[in-house]
């Protein structure tokens, strides 16, 4: 399914011996078009058509439906029609089985009912969907680079302060640790465990799927801390037969970080500056609690600084490459350098409004990629349904030049 993309692209990456082949596997050829019949792949796009398939011939998730177009479609408009949003809506709104396992019927695929044009103006409304998708597609990828590069630069600004202060100008002195390098001469090179007041994990009891309401207990998922901020939503709900232990509730303050989870995002941490009542701390995160000489959201900003990601990827442990383990003793054990309080505070400071300012452009793009998908769904619905004339759309394209 991953190999699989929203753009209608297929990796072959993957190569295995027929005999070696599974029976539940499903067969595709040259020219086929395939799509995904899941939730929520169906509904974000998972669609391809099998292009320059090595040896004409290719196996692929049971969770496709292979459609094969006849002699009198031509391949690539056949794929368009199932990208577009006369196929896809009334897919979705035919889907079967429990929530999270929603498919799209083979019935609802045979069966489906398109206006068929000749096949040489199929193939001229191909070509004029592949010129405007291909510049639609080259600007969503432009865009999402650029999301990127936000993030990478917010990150080293947030590093360089929290390693080496807001004033360039100051004194600075060798840290003694390779990967922390010069710091100001003024800070405390330290280990973690001395700043804190403790650090626990939690409690994770068999919770029921759905959040809990605000008059309930809840377990949070390891989830909340992911984007480097709290999402309180990402909870469970307790069930009434099982008794909360109320020295685990969350309170504003606390300092949540991932123990167990992918290797990118085990040790993600994330301060609580409010919190709903009756949240509890789940046996897959840590809370580290501030002592006096350091201010809690100086923590959170230490556990973001690529010198501490280092740290804590090379102690992870796991025999999975999915799911990856970080034991207290690597948080304790942190090399960082802590200036006065006050100066923490300056630094947290300095850096929430700097957050501000990268998520307001990170927003602004992601709208525009919002809105340059909604436009390529349309133009593409427009084109094989008829009811965009690409020869009048490409003249008045032409008079703007």
């Amino acid at each position: 399914m991953d190999a699989v993309g929203v753009l209608g692209d297929i990796r072959f990456d993957q190569v295995i011996e027929q005999s070696d082949a599974s029976t539940g596997l499903s067969y595709f050829e040259e020219d086929d078009v395939i799509v995904a019949k899941i939730t929520p792949c169906f509904e974000n796009g998972k669609c391809a058509l099998a292009a320059n398939v090595p040896g004409g011939r290719a196996l692929g998730s049971t969770e496709f439906h292979v459609i094969r177009p006849s002699s009198a479609v031509f391949p690539r408009f056949l794929f368009y029609v199932c990208v577009s949003n006369a196929f896809r809506e009334p897919g979705e709104a035919q889907m079967y089985g429990a929530a999270g396992q929603k498919r799209v019927p083979t019935d609802f695929v045979r069966d489906f009912c398109l206006a068929l044009p000749e096949k040489p103006e199929q193939r001229g409304i191909a070509a004029f969907l592949d010129r405007e998708t291909l510049q639609i597609d080259s600007l969503l990828k432009k865009k999402q680079r650029l999301i990127e590069l936000l993030d990478e630069k917010h990150a080293a600004l947030i590093s360089r302060a929290v390693t080496q202060g807001l004033d360039p100008s100051v004194p600075m002195k060798d840290s003694g640790v390779r990967w922390l390098g010069p710091v100001p001469a003024r800070w405390r090179v330290t280990r973690l465990k001395f700043t804190l007041a403790n650090i626990e994990q939690g409690w994770s009891p068999q919770c029921d799927s759905r959040p809990a309401e605000l008059e309930e207990w809840g377990v949070l998922k390891v989830g909340c801390v992911n984007g480097g901020t709290f999402e309180q939503s990402e909870n469970k709900s307790l069930p009434p037969d099982l008794e909360a232990d109320d020295r685990l509730e969350i309170r504003p303050g606390d300092v949540l970080i991932s123990r167990a989870n992918t290797r990118e995002l085990v040790g993600s941490a994330a301060l609580v500056v409010s919190v709903r009542p009756k949240l509890l701390l789940c046996d897959k995160l840590y809370r580290a609690r501030a002592g006096k000489a350091i201010a809690p959201q100086f923590v959170a900003l230490l556990l973001q600084c690529g010198h501490v990601r280092y740290q804590i990827e090379r102690e992870a442990t796991g025999a999975s490459g999915s799911m990856q383990n970080v034991g207290q003793d690597t948080i304790r054990n942190i090399r960082c350098a802590i200036p006065e309080v006050q100066e923490q505070l300056e630094i947290a400071r300095w850096a929430s409004q700097q957050s501000d300012t990268f998520k307001r452009a990170t927003s602004e793009l992601q709208e525009s990629i919002g809105l340059l998908r909604e436009y390529r769904s349309t133009l593409i619905t427009a084109a094989v349904t008829g009811q965009l004339d690409i020869r009048k759309h490409e003249k008045k394209m032409e008079a703007l030049v």
